[in-house]
């Protein structure tokens, strides 16, 4: 029976196979189809959108320069005219402005004015011009220089322009006044907006004169499209534009990529220029695979049918298999109940590993109050020697001094117990705005008894102004107070002990305590808790480790290192506090 099963399972698992294999082939094809008919239709479809744009860019160019020699023309006929070479010799122009008017249909000029020898408007289609001296105009100075008709670009102050062809008139050869007359390519970008395209017109010089993007007037290409606004014809034409095609891009308008095409206006070196949507190439190429997608969905689908049916088939290989599988579940189980034993014995383990950090913690910090309350009780016991031998001499307001010396130093012993405590389950810590000079004198002030059975020079260098930090007073005395006894252990053996402190102010407030003793020895074990180079009993190898912590807790940094003259040199970084008055 077992041999019948295994036929039946190395069968199925054949045609297994062989339906993922026809799938993931199937997949292949689909993939491939896809991409290549992306990219052959993305290619062609994008060259049938550049010859349209070409042929619609010549069709442009060419209305422009029909409209531009339609109207080149009329400033000779109207040089000619005998009414209004009349009212220029006789002054009389109560007629002329009318005549002007009844001209204008029939030419299809923008406007129609006439000038005087003065450069006065004399009669104009815009009758409020009438009276207006525009003899400094570049269209009235150019055709007084030049017996032939002149065209004229003039920008307005409101960043548009105008376009016009003028000629002189002349009486008997001498000149009289100038005809103008105004050409209307406005109507172009009109026209252009109402397209997919952006397009513009540039001069010789390069600067845009014509353009369906108001903004763009009087700028050059390359300024327009760092100018571009954010509506209008060219918004119109990117915004269904991405930079998907295969293509390469011609332009980018806004971070996407466009079609850019350019042709030569045979006139005085124009040049016009459209940027045209990829749209249009997306929509026919995403309609093309979309229907690619749907066949190869259909064969996924007809695929999965058949499939199915052959389900059907394998139930009674189920079946059979079910009791392997009750089988399986009770090795299963076996194992779960194994794996179970052996995480109660993890957790036990765990909570031994805890205790033991517990006890470590513990002996830690009863070594760090041992070292830290070891300089308070020094100089209590100085302070309690110099009180009985002021009783003794009757002198009791001194003794009462040192009484009161000593229950200064039980308060900061107890500060002192309150911070050990704190640095051991890493609180955070009470802040405020104090000057380290004080914490510097303050530090000098508890190990005074120490340096008076000591003749050590101590040599004390801080500035005139405040030196503001924002931290905690007792934390940063005990960072100093550490720091000072370790230099006075190191010069326990030089002849000529000193220690100087140097307070400074900078980017930071640093504080600095070197000393000419022996120096550090092993630089790497330096801030290791428990490291000491003092004979046993005499030191426990926690001050420098407390000290650096408090310091990093603080915002700070707390560094050692060997003088350049021999003995150690540790400096202290705070940084400096600023009110809110000073920052603003």
């Amino acid at each position: 029976m077992s041999a019948i099963d295994d036929i039946i399972r190395r069968r199925e698992k054949r045609r297994s196979r062989i339906v993922r294999f026809a799938f993931m082939l199937l997949v292949i094809v689909a993939v491939t189809t896809l991409w290549v008919s992306y990219s052959f239709l993305t290619a062609r479809f994008t060259e049938a959108t550049r010859s349209r744009a070409e042929v619609r860019l010549a069709l442009y160019s060419g209305n422009l320069i029909s409209a531009l020699q339609r109207a080149s023309v009329v400033p000779l006929l109207l040089s000619r005219d005998p009414a209004l070479i009349s009212a220029l010799g006789s002054g009389d122009f109560s007629q002329s402005t009318q005549r002007l008017i009844s001209y204008l249909d029939e030419i299809g000029a923008a406007s129609l004015t006439l000038l005087d020898r003065s450069g006065r408007v004399v009669a104009s289609t815009n009758r409020e011009t009438l009276g207006a001296q525009r003899g400094g105009e570049p269209f009235a100075v150019n055709a007084i220089r030049s017996p032939e008709t002149v065209f004229s670009t003039t920008q307005t102050e409101s960043g548009m322009f105008t376009f016009s062809y003028s000629r002189r008139v002349e009486i008997n050869g001498v000149i009289e006044g100038v005809i103008v007359v105004g050409v209307d390519l406005r109507q172009f970008e009109t026209s252009w907006a109402g397209f997919s395209d952006a397009v513009m017109v540039t001069d010789s010089t390069g600067r845009i004169i014509l353009s369906t993007e108001s903004r763009w007037r009087g700028l050059t290409e390359e300024e327009a499209l760092q100018r571009r606004s954010a509506t209008g014809a060219i918004q119109r034409a990117i915004q269904a534009t991405t930079d998907w095609t295969v293509v390469p891009a011609d332009a980018y308008l806004g971070g996407q990529a466009v079609l850019r095409q350019s042709t030569r206006i045979p006139f005085q070196g124009w040049r016009m220029t459209s940027f045209t949507t990829y749209s249009s190439v997306r929509d026919r190429v995403v309609g093309v695979l979309a229907i690619e997608a749907t066949i190869f969905a259909m064969i996924f689908a007809l695929g999965s049918f058949l499939v199915s049916r052959k389900a059907l088939s394998r139930i009674s290989l189920f079946e059979r298999e079910s009791e392997e599988l009750r089988r399986l579940n009770t090795e299963l189980q076996r194992e779960i109940a194994e794996r179970q034993k052996a995480e109660r014995n993890l957790e036990v383990a765990e909570q031994t590993v805890q205790q033991t950090s517990k006890l470590a913690v513990l002996g830690e910090m009863s070594a760090s109050v041992s070292h830290e309350l070891n300089q308070p009780l020094a100089a209590m016991k100085t302070y309690l020697a110099g009180a009985r031998l002021l009783v003794q001499r009757r002198r009791s307001e001194e003794a009462l001094a040192s009484l009161h010396r000593i229950d200064d130093l039980i308060g900061r012993m107890g500060a002192i117990t309150r911070q050990l405590k704190s640095y051991a389950r890493k609180g955070g810590t009470a802040v405020e705005p104090l000057d380290l000079r004080d914490c510097v004198s303050s530090a000098l002030a508890l190990m005074e008894p120490q340096l008076k059975q000591r003749d050590v020079l101590i040599e004390r260098t801080v500035p005139d102004r405040p030196v503001m930090v924002l931290t905690d007073r007792l934390r940063v005395e005990q960072v100093i107070v550490n720091l000072l006894r370790n230099a006075l252990d190191a010069t326990k053996d030089v002849k000529d002990p000193r220690v100087r402190i140097l307070l400074a102010s900078g980017r930071t407030a640093s504080l600095v305590v070197r000393d000419n003793g022996s120096g550090i020895q092993e630089m790497d074990r330096l801030f290791e808790p428990f490291y000491t180079t003092k004979d046993p009993g005499h030191g426990t190898g926690l001050g420098l480790a407390i000290s650096s912590d408090i310091v990093h807790q603080l915002g700070g940094r707390l560094t050692g290192r060997n003088g350049s003259s021999g003995g150690a040199v540790f400096e202290m970084d705070l940084p400096l506090w600023r009110s809110a008055e000073a920052a603003e």
